[in-house]
């Protein structure tokens, strides 16, 4: 039998669980991109289900299908012109008007549909029952009942999407008032020989909103519709005594109120253990105390499980070293395998594995849990200081993962300045590859506590250097509007899913870098190279950082990947105890500067694609300079203050 194909396209709210069903459905058959020629994110992937092999893909999450967001555009020409077989929409249960107001737009927009009604869980803990079967009886669409994060209903969504895409019916829109609705059908009347690929009653619906973009493609097409519109908006403003965006607007919360109403009905929740710990957390008082506890406590859980796991598995890459000797010998061309080749993937799986994927773990159960959310809101004040608000916080606590997510998070900011303002301070963040350096030296051979001051003096940075560009740059900081989540129990499978996805990245893009650089830091060894660039570099190495006259080649190497610098300092060294070769200032002073100058070039390469090449270049020589401004200075410092 033939295997047949579908298009289902997943769209909603931001935190309605959309995320959680794309992972449930996909498994590991996905893979993230960027739409074509926009800067905001893809997900696709594939599963297959009852003789169909679907294409599943996860649209932005936005709260209308307005084209105030970019997100908002490519979702609405997405449903509208690339036309999938199926839309899934998922709601949130708890929050059930609300989303019913996005639901209400999707359907204006005529497609195949079924409703994903999610979280019921949380629904009902809150004593909210919903009557799904009226449910579906009132929109005129399938509504499955759902509960993502334990795969709850999502076999039966499936069904339901294919029985929908086979009967091929489309949804009909949502009916207006008299008034709203009569202006609609003269307008669709007047837009019948225009072709444009929207449904025309969504295209007249638009026109009356006064949709710059939609407006844009009509008028070039009929330019004498134009006086006419104006006239239809004058009319319903004058009946209803509000502009027409405001009146339809109006028409879509009045039915979605009605609906809430009809199939909802409310029991007395018993006081759950979630909302004494929502008060307790953003409380304003206790709630910076428990952020405080939580990533000190998520810093030396990551830092002390990597320090254990790194000398188990350095002890390891000696044993295996001795039985390596023993069967290929130590000839020119063993050692040239062991040194050039092995010694790098060795030095990777060592010093990097053991710190990244316990963050990235950590990380994910923040997200999954909806702590994050809470961390944005009670830091929305401190980031008003450099011109953000709490939202921005986010992007620099990714940024502790991988610098690269945090580049692209900053797409969550609302305008162009903040957006450079959120890169440029998360761009200072010490991510997990730096943070494998600041741990492998200074935690390591000087104490936990040095380390801490570290991730102090760099926060300081942030602000000072954050204030500045807020200076510089011109404009005002707008406030905080975001979604807080319900708390929720984070799930095994999909917290271990997302940090296999990061760490699968992170080793396909990282590991041939590492084996790369250590095999041309070693041949350059051999061929006599490396002693020309070390002496290059001595008036800044050894004069000004106070540094040995090594470092000067990992600092370079360093822009590659930052976990590299260290990698190739033991490969340099000829050791990994790095207490033989550095002082204790040494290495807090070189662990300074790698924090601080630019990170890798994969970031670097992002920051060009999301701001242009002039911006990119403006933040990478301002890190660079002023990593290396701190680090001398620093080295004097301390150099004074320990010899006296």
């Amino acid at each position: 039998m033939e295997t047949r194909k579908l298009r289902v396209a997943l769209a909603g709210n931001a935190n309605v669980g959309k995320s959680v069903i794309f992972n449930q459905l996909t498994g590991l058959h996905q893979h993230i991109g960027n739409w074509p020629g926009k800067t905001v994110e893809k997900a696709e992937g594939t599963l297959r289900f009852d003789g169909y092999i679907i294409d599943v893909i996860d649209l932005p999450g936005i709260y209308s299908l307005s084209t105030y967001s970019l997100e908002e555009l490519i979702s609405r020409e997405y449903i509208a012109v690339e036309q999938p077989d199926v839309i899934v929409n998922i709601i949130d249960a708890s929050t059930l008007e609300r989303n019913l107001f996005f639901t209400l737009q999707l359907m204006e927009l005529e497609p195949r549909m079924v409703v994903a009604l999610n979280m019921m869980d949380v629904a009902r803990d809150k004593g909210i029952y919903i009557d799904a079967e009226k449910l579906s009886k009132l929109l005129g669409v399938p509504v499955v009942p759902t509960i993502a994060t334990r795969g709850i209903g999502l076999t039966e969504l499936m069904h339901k999407v294919i029985e929908t895409a086979e009967k091929g019916e489309a949804v009909k829109p949502p009916v207006y008032g008299p008034e709203v609705e009569a202006r609609i059908k003269t307008l669709m009347e007047l837009l019948e020989d225009v072709e444009t690929p929207y449904p025309r009653r969504w295209i007249a619906i638009k026109l009356l909103e006064g949709d710059e973009e939609v407006e844009r493609i009509v008028y070039r097409l009929k330019p004498e519709l134009r006086g006419e519109v104006e006239r239809l908006r004058r009319e319903i403003e004058e009946i209803h005594g509000h502009d027409a965006p405001s009146v339809i607007a109006s028409e879509r919360y009045a039915i979605a109120s009605r609906i809430a109403v009809e199939v909802i009905t409310l029991k007395s929740p018993r006081r759950r253990i979630g909302e004494r710990l929502e008060e307790l957390t953003v409380h304003p008082l206790w709630g910076y105390v428990i952020m405080i506890l939580v990533v000190l406590a998520i810093f030396y859980g990551v830092f002390s499980l990597g320090d254990y796991l790194s000398q188990l598995i350095e002890a390891g890459f000696g044993s295996l070293r001795g039985l390596y000797v023993t069967h290929l010998g130590s000839g020119p061309l063993a050692e040239l395998l062991w040194n050039g080749v092995i010694e790098g993937i060795a030095a990777g799986v060592t010093i990097a594995l053991p710190y990244i994927i316990p963050f990235y773990i950590a990380l994910s159960l923040l997200e999954d849990s909806g702590y994050l959310a809470r961390i944005a809101y009670l830091m929305d004040s401190a980031m008003h200081k450099i011109g953000l608000h709490g939202k921005g916080f986010i992007p620099l606590i990714l940024g502790f993962g991988c610098n690269v997510p945090a580049m692209l998070s900053c797409r969550i900011m609302e305008t162009e300045r903040e957006r450079i303002l959120c890169a440029f301070a998360a761009s200072l963040i010490p991510c997990a590859a730096r943070g494998v350096v600041i741990m492998g030296l200074v935690s390591r051979y000087i104490g936990f506590q040095w380390a801490l001051t570290l991730y102090a003096l760099d926060l300081l940075i942030i602000f000072a250097l954050g204030r500045v560009a807020f200076r510089v740059i011109p404009g005002e900081p707008l406030g905080l509007i975001m979604e807080m989540p319900p708390y929720r129990w984070p799930t095994a499978r999909v917290t271990l899913s997302k940090t296999w996805f990061k760490l699968r990245d992170f080793i396909l893009k990282a590991f041939p870098i590492m084996v790369l650089g250590n095999f041309v830091i070693y041949l350059s060894a051999i061929m006599g190279w490396l002693p020309i660039v070390v002496d290059a570099l001595r008036p800044v190495t050894v004069w000004w950082l106070g540094l040995p006259l090594e470092t000067g080649v990992t600092l370079i190497f360093g822009l590659l990947r930052k976990e590299l610098a260290l990698v190739m300092l033991a490969s340099l060294f000829g050791t990994s105890d790095f207490s033989a070769v550095m002082t204790p200032i040494q290495m807090y002073v070189y662990s300074l500067v790698v924090m601080v100058y630019v990170p890798c070039i994969a970031t670097i390469a992002v920051l060009v694609r999301e701001f242009g090449l002039k911006r990119a270049l403006i933040i990478t020589l301002i890190e660079i300079g002023f990593a290396l401004l701190l680090g001398g200075i620093a080295y004097r410092l301390l150099l004074g203050v320990l010899t006296h």
